[in-house]
């Protein structure tokens, strides 16, 4: 935090799984659901008008061909709408927030 500038922003990346699982996604969910309760919780710790988000997209359309079988009925996000979410959260003004993007 030393390192970022009054009403700095971070900004962290989570995905689907906690949301919406898969099978042998169990780690990843639960790392995914721990990263939403952590940007919570920190926000209300940040000082000097820190914030804190996290950027959940659902699987990205660039990834769909490698890792498309493993999300059955999932449909892909496209690269562009995940860019603007993290504009968003370094750019606007939320804090403690999980911005999903589906």
């Amino acid at each position: 935090m030393g390192h970022l500038a009054d009403g700095g922003s971070f900004t962290l990346t989570s995905g689907i799984l906690d949301r919406d699982p898969i099978v042998q996604g169990v780690g990843a969910a639960t790392a995914n659901g721990a990263l939403a309760g952590f940007v919570k919780s920190a926000a209300i710790e940040m000082p000097r008008g820190l914030r804190i988000n996290v950027v959940s997209p659902g699987m990205l359309d660039v990834s769909a061909a490698r890792y498309g079988a493993w999300f059955a009925g999932h449909t892909p996000v496209a690269s562009d709408r995940v860019g603007r979410a993290f504009v968003k959260s370094v750019e606007g003004a939320q804090t403690g927030q999980v911005i999903t993007v589906d």
